[in-house]
């Protein structure tokens, strides 16, 4: 046996040996396929030498996951988790075990994919719609999202959406009650500078004395108020004013809907239904409306359609309204949600069911009632006189109070004018409340919780109005009643979870969706409760693990990135979008030059960045590309010196998004500076770039970060993401600041993008954990090989289809795109075809016609092993294949393997199938490796324009579970 050095043992146990799927044999295989001698011979020969970085990037080299988890414990153990009475939409909650484990906690959820091919996504397009009935349920509106990123995010889509609506076309003005969490009217004012909007704030009543489009109240407020807005209103409704509200889903089981009073919008945060707080996020927010705006809203709705053989299916409705298709004409740039967190909040609703969650809402209730009656006994004044589950007082020595409350490891908040505000929530026990007597009274105070109770019980409480109890039935529906025991839930997750392809099944080859390994060891911080159960506006001083988490985080990502900061803020790519346009904007304002409102975009750009430019207040110039893909650059030469005096920024994504690297790259930097503009660089294809350049050494301003693609972050099924943004020091000035928390980078005093100031920290750490675990060596080599697997994909399927877009030496970068327009032109097989055929090899599809109508674009990333490349690559020869069978003629056009894909066992079960011209065997085992692991599709294709036309997007009638 050869004898290895102690390092060379070392290195065995690395953990970019199991980040990166070949190993050393299949990596040399592969170079010897595609013609070079090494990565580095590789790299030299795809990236331009020009923008390579010039000496290696200062991180440390790679450890194992025994260290890595070592380390980041001991940061854990920096954070003192005291126990969070401060609410303002954020609280405590019990995460089932049953769904902690078997859904946050489960690749088979967490590393799926947006559900942009419905036909293996039945599973979690069912969760989303049992979130969208919760939604409606306790709102009383007729049409909800599958999500949107936060509560003051959609706030802030509410107003937009007022205006869109609203027939007040003559005014300008939205008005927030001076009652809304603080956060909330932060993120709104952001949003309506963009806009052009006058924000109006004033006491609730005070809203009809106002020319407005729009109105957004809190339901309760954040003194814990419960107000009937019924009269006011019918006021505002009859001024053509929409109205919105702001809404606590728990405190919805007990009151009346925002519907029945009149609301047009509700909105609000999904976190107490059983995620946790996470020091800001992720949480998903509902959003629900009136259907006649159904064409307005924000974001992703579910629906209901029907497939080929004429069954129920469920699908992305709606569509059209959406960023990727309407660019700057959507209704919103929004383009990952929080499917994972919505799912998370539809398994607690379905798992407590409606008298479950009357149970703890009630509890919740009672235990406030305790509270505030003992209080008001030993003479303390509250400011309000209703609550759901706080209470706020006045008067007090907060001065004291605080001490005590630090001395028991307690959070009360405190505002500004000495106002202490206490909230409850489910996991509160009487124990609490009757320490919450001590440290609020002191000591010798003689107050017995069971005592309070008693008397409670024989008053009969009136904390909540009787005109505003909840009087209507809410969850009747059967999904709701069936599955409150552990053994059935488990079984309702896994029947769900079986439905769905994911990453735990197969590579998932998505161009510029980079759906990498997301570790196990990267995920297991997420739970641990020292990460989980932090709330955002906690002091700085109980987060010392969090901040020395970020700020590692952020010192990495400066590194790796060129730039000078990194803003944490943004809890999406497309909000990372925004907020780097908003410190362009910003910056040219400070400079007198308010006036740059031109952004210059290629014509194959993601439809987030149009979306994101209309968003941030920009116009939206689109520039042409070449027959390569490339960015014309004597039409950007033209365009940029026609409109130099009010050019404010390109947006630009390198590689490119043909998966190719612009040589012109540095140019196109220059091109914009030279009239006085930002270069945005879009960080979507960040894969390519880690450890071989930067969009620093490129010559970019600003860039977004797909901390969910390049960070290993999971999908979630369509959520959650993150997308910090990196700037270079004359943007950092005007990043996002916070009402609440400063941040400390220069910028407290703007304004707010997102909800928490750290956007999802939760999630924060699997990032974290990437960079750690893979190092210096680690991060190079995973782009490396990510360009390896492209390229060989690249050739072998090269020679079956055709290739767009190679850059030097014939080479791609980290995706390739193959046409199948000149197949459609021969066989009438459509992309969607091959699409749909892929399922039934056991794969999920590349992108389909993005960013070319007719096109497949395939990204393996550096996760996948030569074994699963060649078995794609098999599966994309063999439909050639059975194409062929199409072109000459052995097999219909309208009746063969593709265009009747996927198939289901209804399919194969059929007696009518053996009038088919191929075999039960063709249709569903079409090669060995799907014959030794058959992946399914439940459904057949499903008919879109049914869905559209017939639009259901509520769970399917009673009588279908009869």
């Amino acid at each position: 046996m050869t004898k290895q050095t102690l390092t060379q043992l070392e290195q065995h146990d690395l953990f970019l040996s199991r980040h990166i799927g070949p190993d050393s044999g299949q990596q040399q295989d592969m170079l010897n396929f595609v013609g070079a001698e090494s990565l580095e011979d590789l790299t030299d020969q795809i990236v331009p030498g020009a923008i390579r970085l010039q000496q290696e990037l200062s991180l440390d080299a790679s450890c194992n996951e025994a260290e890595g988890i070592a380390y980041i414990r001991e940061l854990a153990k920096k954070n003192k988790v005291f126990k969070s009475y401060i609410g303002m939409g954020y609280y405590g909650t019990q995460v089932p075990n049953v769904i902690l484990r078997n859904v946050l906690e489960n690749p088979g959820w967490y590393t799926a994919y947006t559900p942009y091919q419905p036909e293996i996504a039945q599973g979690r397009l069912e969760a989303i719609l049992n979130f969208q009935q919760v939604s409606m349920d306790l709102t009383g509106l007729e049409l909800a999202s599958a999500s949107l990123l936060d509560e003051a995010t959609a706030a802030a889509e509410a107003m937009a959406m007022a205006k869109r609506v609203s027939k007040a076309k003559k005014a300008n003005a939205f008005f927030v009650a001076d009652d809304v969490f603080p956060q909330t009217l932060d993120v709104i004012k952001t949003r309506a500078e963009c806009f052009g909007f006058e924000v109006v704030v004033g006491p609730a009543s005070d809203a009809v004395n106002h020319e407005l489009f729009g109105a957004l109240f809190q339901y309760t407020n954040k003194f814990g108020q419960i107000t009937d807005f019924s009269e006011l209103f019918v006021e505002l409704r009859a001024k053509n004013v929409i109205v919105s509200v702001a809404a606590d889903i728990m405190s919805l089981v007990l009151l009346k809907s925002p519907g029945a009073m009149g609301a047009d919008v509700v909105f609000g945060s999904t976190q107490r239904f059983g995620v946790p707080m996470g020091f800001g996020g992720p949480h998903a927010a509902f959003f629900v409306a009136r259907d006649e705006h159904k064409r307005s809203m924000p974001g992703r709705i579910i629906g209901v359609s029907k497939d080929s053989r004429g069954n129920q299916a469920l699908r992305m409705a709606m569509q059209t309204r959406e960023q990727h298709i309407r660019r700057e004409k959507a209704n919103s740039n929004i383009c990952t949600a929080q499917i994972l967190l919505a799912n998370m909040a539809s398994f607690y609703a379905v798992f407590h069911g409606p008298q479950g969650l009357k149970t703890i809402a009630s509890r919740i209730n009672r235990l406030t009632d305790i509270l505030a009656a003992g209080l008001k006994a030993k003479g303390l004044q509250l400011v309000n006189d209703t609550w759901f589950d706080t209470i706020s007082i006045k008067g007090a020595d907060v001065d004291a109070i605080a001490a005590r409350a630090l001395a028991a490891e307690l959070n009360l908040r405190i505002d500004a004018d000495g106002i202490l505000g206490v909230s409850l929530d489910e996991t509160t026990l009487r124990s609490d409340v009757a320490q919450l007597f001590d440290v609020i009274l002191g000591a010798g105070h003689g107050l017995d919780v069971a005592a309070i109770d008693a008397q409670l019980v024989a008053a009969d409480s009136t904390s909540i109005p009787a005109a505003l109890v909840r009087q209507d039935a809410i969850l009747v529906h059967p999904t709701f009643n069936r599955y409150q025991s552990e053994t059935e839930m488990m079984r309702y997750i896994k029947r769900l979870e079986n439905k769905d392809l994911a990453l735990n099944h197969s590579m998932i080859s998505l161009g510029s969706c980079t759906m990498k390994l997301n570790a196990a060891v990267e995920m297991i911080p997420v739970s641990w409760p020292e990460f989980a159960n932090m709330h955002p506006f906690c002091p700085l001083d109980q987060a010392q693990g969090y901040t020395q988490m970020i700020g590692e985080l952020s010192s990495w990502l400066v590194e790796i990135t060129g730039y000078d900061a990194v803003c944490m803020q943004p809890n999406s790519g497309s909000q990372g979008e925004y907020a780097g346009l908003l410190a362009i904007k910003k910056y040219h304002e400070s400079r007198g030059e308010a006036h740059r409102d031109i952004c210059l975009i290629p014509q194959s750009a993601h439809g987030t960045n149009p979306a994101s430019a209309q968003l941030a207040g920009m116009k939206v110039v689109v520039t042409a590309c070449d027959k390569q893909g490339n960015v014309d650059l004597e039409d950007l030469k033209a365009k940029a010196a026609e409109l130099a005096d009010n050019l404010s920024c390109i947006m630009i994504t390198y590689p490119s998004t043909h998966g190719v690297y612009e040589e012109s790259i540095r140019e196109i930097c220059d091109i914009i500076h030279q009239y006085g503009g930002q270069v945005y660089l879009d960080g979507a294809n960040m894969n390519a770039q880690v450890g071989l350049t930067s969009p620093g050494i490129i010559g970019a301003d600003v860039s977004h970060l797909n901390l969910h693609k390049t960070f290993a972050i999971p999908h979630g099924g369509g959520g959650p993401g993150m997308g910090p943004i990196g700037v270079k020091a004359h943007l950092t000035p005007f990043i996002a600041g916070h009402v609440i928390v400063k941040p400390g980078l220069g910028s407290d005093n703007n304004g707010a993008i997102s909800a928490a100031p750290f956007g999802s920290a939760g999630i924060l750490p699997i990032s974290w954990m990437y960079i750690k675990l893979l190092g210096l060596n680690g991060l190079k080599q995973s782009t490396q090989v990510a360009l390896l697997n492209a390229n060989y994909m690249m050739k072998k399927l090269s020679e079956h289809y055709p290739v767009l877009f190679r850059g030097r030496n014939d080479r791609v970068a980290h995706e390739c795109i193959i046409d199948l327009r000149p197949l459609k032109e021969t066989s009438g097989v459509t992309e969607m075809d091959v699409a749909k055929r892929l399922n039934d090899y056991g794969y999920h599809a590349p992108t389909m016609s993005f960013p070319v109508a007719g096109t497949l674009m395939i990204e393996p990333t550096e996760s996948e092993s030569k074994v699963e490349l060649d078995r794609f690559i098999a599966a994309m020869v063999a439909i050639r294949g059975e194409i062929a069978r199409v072109e000459s003629g052995e097999w219909p056009a309208d009746n063969n393997p593709l265009h009747n894909a996927p198939h289901t066992m209804a399919d194969i079960m059929d007696p009518e199938f053996d009038s088919r011209p191929y075999s039960r065997e063709v249709a569903v085992f079409p090669s060995a490796a799907v014959r030794a692991n058959k992946f399914w599709p439940t459904v057949n294709r499903i008919d879109d324009v049914y869905g559209d036309r017939n639009l259901m997007c509520s769970c399917a009638p009673m009588e279908d579970y009869e």
